[in-house]
């Protein structure tokens, strides 16, 4: 999905600031490392190591408590390939994106017989969002922190994105608040406070959403579910004809998947709405 990719590209493009965020360490020797992991192969989501106590920090980002098999035996397996290749500390923290009253999202450990496993657990929407806001490459994050009023806090993200000078940075942490605020916001809310300048500097965020068009797809395909395809290919057409006029997104929620495989593709060519209706008509 395209929360997964986003969240994934921030902790591999900022992992001194995850550190600190997580660990309270400041580092300067950080070493991003490959995600998959040797026997039959799992990719994890991020992995950093901290060469100065050659210490790795293992993150997951959760949008569901659900999943196959279940994250507290995931984690275990990440422990143990993590552990059988490095042979160092190993510090693991499952980050849940979207509130939930699930128990399942307080649930910090693996056991079974003679085997018991504990990793740690945020909650974004209890975290507080003063530490989000104050680094820049947590501000997509902080769209999905605690608030009383969280129109005025994506506001703060928002203004904080615009104060950011060097514009590819702008452009890229303004395209991923746009994805990972889509989880909490509606996307026209989103799309109103975002300037399309802004979001046009980004040099990452088509390759990242296009990945997670692809991911969504196959996903779909494969669960015969059709949600988190129409949810990718809703964010690219947003990203390059702005809003669409309703009666437009009303034909796309009633297409199949593959229909929406075949736009997902078609979209990259469109250069106004009227590209996408003169399409859509030839359904």
């Amino acid at each position: 999905m395209a929360y997964d990719n986003i969240c994934k590209y921030l902790a591999e493009e900022y992992p001194s600031e995850f550190f600190q965020w997580l660990l309270g360490k400041e580092p300067q020797d950080i070493q991003v490392l490959k995600t998959e992991l040797s026997a039959e192969p799992i990719q994890a989501d991020a992995l950093s190591l901290l060469q100065s106590t050659n210490q790795i920090l293992h993150l997951e980002f959760q949008t569901l408590p659900q999943s196959e098999p279940p994250l507290p035996f995931r984690m275990l397996d990440y422990w143990v390939r993590l552990q059988r290749k490095y042979r160092c500390p190993i510090e693991q923290v499952v980050i849940f994106l979207k509130s939930t009253t699930s128990q399942m999202v307080f649930n910090n450990e693996f056991r079974d017989t003679n085997t018991w496993h504990r990793y740690r657990i945020i909650r974004l929407w209890e975290q507080d969002p003063l530490p989000l806001l104050a680094n820049q490459a947590l501000l997509p994050l902080a769209t999905l922190a605690r608030s009383n009023s969280p129109n005025r806090l994506l506001e703060q993200v928002v203004a904080e994105v615009d104060r950011i000078e060097e514009k590819p940075l702008r452009g890229n942490l303004a395209a991923c608040v746009d994805v990972l605020a889509g989880l909490r916001f509606d996307k026209n809310l989103v799309c109103r406070l975002l300037r399309e300048e802004v979001m046009e500097e980004s040099v990452t965020y088509q390759d990242i959403i296009q990945k997670g068009v692809q991911k969504g797809l196959q996903q779909g395909l494969q669960r015969g579910k059709q949600e988190g395809v129409l949810l990718v290919v809703m964010r690219l057409l947003t990203l390059r004809l702005g809003l669409l006029d309703p009666v437009l997104q009303q034909k796309i929620e009633g297409l199949s998947i593959t229909r929406l495989e075949q736009l997902s593709e078609a979209l990259l060519d469109f250069e106004t709405a009227t590209d996408l209706a003169v399409w859509l008509d030839h359904c």
